[in-house]
């Protein structure tokens, strides 16, 4: 099953090109901030999946192209960044990398993203307006938590996953010689998580290991692996994760990016394309204001 949310938030099943709305059988749908009904909906699974499948035989085709694709995650606890998960990436950025060669997530852990930063792909990635800075590609298989855990072993860690999503995890890169900050800094600017173009859910995607994961910038083919090539797999991560905190219905964990990351700019787009998940293409703009605190 795939789940999207349209327009001003509309819960739709997605089958080929149509959306089909179910947003009447989503608990919680159009209450009032925080827009936390994909935590229930996710949380009251399977319950609410037979609630959704009813709608569905009701509701009417919706071309993908009549509609405005926003984040299938609208609002979320938290997310959860896995670094230096592939061995190639740990090196690549030179003098403006903060992880040291051999290191990855099994030694160095993790680091949050601000929810904020959770864009759909329509929203597009809009970059400080103004900044000399370099700003970076990352592309990702996301994991949605499906359930509630603490201390989760790597052998029942799969049954905790609700589904999986494409993730760029937009970076700003330091600047060799000038104070380094620290990466949810870097990385939690507005628009800076783009999430989509839906969830896939868990049982169409039975091994995570498994999946190519490529992204473009304006058509030139610029990371590509598959996701065998984690140091950390998802389970692992998701018993590394859980050994710190309680994941929750709805976190969101960010798997790690492969090698060949690099530069966009505003006027780019960006492709990012995740085997049995999806694909979903992104502009890239220049903020309409500059910051108080300029970048």
């Amino acid at each position: 099953m795939k789940l999207a949310l349209f327009d001003d938030n509309r819960v739709a099943l997605v089958e080929g090109d149509s959306l089909y709305d179910v947003s009447a059988a989503v608990p919680g749908w159009g209450q009032p901030w925080p827009p936390v009904f994909m935590q229930r909906l996710i949380g009251e699974w399977p319950a609410a999946r037979l609630a959704l499948l009813a709608a569905r035989a009701a509701a009417t085709p919706i071309p993908r192209s009549a509609v405005r694709l926003r984040s299938p995650m609208p609002y979320t606890s938290n997310i959860i960044a896995a670094p230096a998960n592939y061995r190639k990436h740990v090196g690549e950025l030179g003098n403006r990398g903060v992880t040291a060669a051999g290191n990855s997530a099994r030694n160095i852990g993790f680091f949050l993203k601000a929810t904020s930063s959770l864009v759909g792909p329509d929203d597009g990635i809009m970059l400080p307006r103004g900044s000399a800075r370099r700003f970076d590609h990352e592309t990702e298989l996301a994991v949605i938590i499906g359930k509630r855990g603490h201390h989760i072993p790597r052998a029942a860690a799969l049954d905790h996953v609700f589904g999986y999503s494409c993730l760029i995890d937009l970076t700003m890169r330091l600047e060799p010689g000038a104070p380094a900050e620290e990466r949810p800094t870097r990385k939690s600017f507005d628009s800076f998580t783009p999430l989509g173009p839906w969830i896939v859910t868990a049982d169409e995607i039975p091994d995570p290991q498994v999946l190519s994961n490529r992204l473009w910038v304006n058509g030139t083919l610029k990371q590509s692996t598959n996701t065998a090539e984690m140091t950390v797999g998802v389970a692992e991560l998701i018993e590394l994760i859980s050994s710190v905190m309680t994941l929750q219905p709805g976190d969101v964990i960010a798997s790690g990016t492969p090698e060949g990351v690099g530069p966009v700019a505003p006027g780019d787009s960006i492709t990012i394309e995740l085997e049995k998940v999806g694909a979903m293409t992104l502009q890239v703009r220049e903020a309409d204001a500059v910051a108080p605190r300029p970048w």
